[in-house]
């Protein structure tokens, strides 16, 4: 089980607490400083079965810099996120072969139920 994670996001917090207070301990990977390759984003949307958009901070002001827009093709989008990870979507629970993003926190729950 390993947790995409920012100790500075709110969401980000309340999702660990939740995951800890079912009992489990993720490792915690602070991915603004350990990011992601393109092969694991690739990964991770496979495993929430989405496409990049809906893995990323729309409203961040690097989106708009960078000229991202909706119809911006997936592998642009990726690469983007692997070399600006503060466009990952927060926090982000890996577990197994499933993955969920913990927004609200409750929406990783069906990874831990199962």
């Amino acid at each position: 089980m390993i947790l995409w994670h920012n100790p500075r996001c709110t969401k980000s917090r309340q999702t660990l607490s939740l995951i800890e207070g079912r009992g489990y301990q993720p490792r915690i990977r602070p991915y603004l400083n350990d990011p992601p390759s393109e092969d694991e984003i690739r990964a991770v949307l496979s495993m929430l079965g989405v496409k990049p958009i809906a893995m990323m901070r729309r409203r961040e002001k690097r989106f708009a810099e960078l000229g991202l827009t909706p119809e911006t093709p997936d592998d642009t989008m990726i690469r983007a996120m692997a070399e600006n990870p503060i466009l990952i979507e927060r926090p982000i629970l890996i577990f197994g072969n499933q993955a969920a993003i913990g927004r609200p926190p409750e929406a990783v729950l069906p990874l831990l139920d199962d």
